[in-house]
């Protein structure tokens, strides 16, 4: 399946505005919910993927790093506008 291909699959996807967390709830439970837990995935996935880039370099590891960093800015744009 090419990128384009992809893309376009993707862009049909209905946007459900589901937040899907990687584990259970353990920042609820300090009082940070689940805006926080949002972007703390986003940023050690974003983390991540940009050790993977420069090790490995590549435009696959690159287009990695920045989808997950994209998804990092969005998460820290929903924190900071979360009820406290």
């Amino acid at each position: 399946m090419s990128r384009h291909d992809l893309k376009h699959l993707l862009d049909d996807v209905p946007d459900t505005r589901e937040l899907i967390l990687r584990r259970a709830d353990p920042a609820a439970a300090a009082g940070r919910g689940a805006a926080y837990d949002a972007w703390n995935d986003a940023h050690e996935e974003a983390e991540a993927h940009y050790r993977e880039w420069q090790l490995g370099g590549g435009g696959d590891a690159y287009s990695a790093y920045r989808a997950s960093q994209d998804r990092e800015d969005a998460a820290q744009d929903a924190l900071a506008v979360a009820p406290r």
